[in-house]
């Protein structure tokens, strides 16, 4: 009788294995995450304040927006970006887990210049991206920007919100 009921509970359990392998998964589908125009920043070369680019930005000024920053969007038109403003000035660390393409990551001091880099930082890497110095705010755009708009240490930015 013993044999019978270990024979049984196998069958059963065998039953119920495979009643759950013939489920199909379901999609999980999310609404695509697209860019929100909150302001406006302009570039400014350190020698002459001369304007380098403008670009329209989304302004990440909360826990969770510069926690999500520009995770799960496929692109970012050239003249976008990202501005992340901080509670504080100091040592800030980026990683690139979920974000789909590449960026140049532009650190800028509590004086609105540019303080450091980090470029062509490439998708989907959790390796740290560092500040190097203390920053107040984080500018992310396309990766090659940077160089394309020969962006130098000392440069500065000028931003506002949108009304």
């Amino acid at each position: 009788m013993g044999n019978c009921k270990i024979c049984l509970l196998i069958v059963v359990c065998f039953v119920m294995q495979l009643s759950c392998k013939e489920e199909p998964k379901k999609a999980i589908k999310t609404a695509p995450v697209t860019f929100k125009k909150e302001g406006d920043l302009r570039i400014l070369k350190k020698e002459s304040d001369s304007l380098l680019t403008s670009l329209d930005i989304e302004i990440a000024d909360t826990d969770y927006e510069r926690e999500t920053g520009l995770m799960y969007r496929s692109s970012m038109e050239p003249n976008q970006g990202m501005l992340f403003v901080f509670d504080d000035v100091a040592m800030h660390y980026f990683y690139m887990k979920n974000t789909e393409f590449p960026l140049d990551l532009i650190f800028v001091d509590d004086q609105m210049k540019i303080a450091s880099f980090q470029k062509n930082a490439q998708p989907f890497k959790e390796n740290s991206l560092p500040s190097k110095v203390p920053v107040k705010y984080v500018l992310e755009v396309n990766a090659g920007l940077a160089d394309k708009w020969t962006l130098a240490v000392g440069d500065s930015i000028v931003y506002q919100k949108t009304p």
